[in-house]
């Protein structure tokens, strides 16, 4: 139960990214408008998901805090029942901008970068459309990703996890621009380890499901 809210956030963001693969296939093949369903995909993913995400992040952080400050859900459910009931159902979407902008990026840098990385891969000649070539471009795609929504990502786990310390998004960021650059990429390894791994699988996954069952995938132009 305890690990709900990291499987809800990363299965909305999958579900998105099919989601978006199935706009290629069926509405357009247009650049422009294929990279606004991705946003539009990512954004709902990622605001959908806010919630157990974060729960997620209060629960992964507690153990940091001090005994007497520690909120001590006894497992997901439990947490999010505690914060409506607590602190009202806004807290529960607290850094639901920052976690869906976020969403935003995560699923465009996952679907561009992939498309371009595939494309590059294959230009060399070296190798064929296979699925050493879909894990090699994924690798790619699941790197740019987590290079693009870090800052973000550090931003929302800090309204989240916030006590009333910041009046809002824009002291948020203020507050964490002090620190300077470097404080926007704490934390980039683990959360590489994080979205490489599930960037890989779901395009792998993609792949495969389009080659047996024959779904149809249109790339970017």
């Amino acid at each position: 139960m305890d690990g709900f809210p990291a499987v809800t956030s990363l299965s909305s963001n999958s579900a998105c990214i099919l989601a978006d693969l199935r706009c290629r296939e069926e509405l357009t093949k247009t650049t422009g408008f294929v990279s606004g369903e991705k946003q539009k995909a990512g954004f709902t993913g990622g605001f959908i998901g806010t919630p157990a995400d974060m729960v997620n992040v209060r629960m992964q952080n507690d153990m940091k805090l001090p005994p007497v400050l520690r909120r001590n859900y006894a497992h997901a459910l439990d947490g999010l029942l505690r914060v409506l009931k607590e602190e009202g159902i806004r807290k529960l979407f607290s850094g639901a901008s920052m976690a869906a902008s976020r969403g935003a990026l995560v699923t465009v840098g996952q679907l561009s970068c992939y498309d371009q990385a595939k494309q590059l891969v294959l230009g060399t000649g070296l190798m064929t459309d296979n699925i050493f070539t879909h894990f090699v471009a994924s690798f790619i795609a699941g790197g740019c990703a987590t290079v693009l929504c870090q800052p973000m990502d550090v931003v929302k786990t800090r309204l989240m996890n916030s006590k009333g310390e910041y009046r809002g998004l824009i002291h948020c960021l203020s507050d964490t621009g002090k620190l300077g650059p470097k404080a926007f990429y704490k934390g980039l390894v683990p959360a590489g380890i994080r979205l490489i791994p599930h960037t890989v699988l779901t395009f792998i996954f993609l792949e495969q499901l389009r080659l047996y069952f024959g779904i149809r995938v249109v790339a970017a132009t």
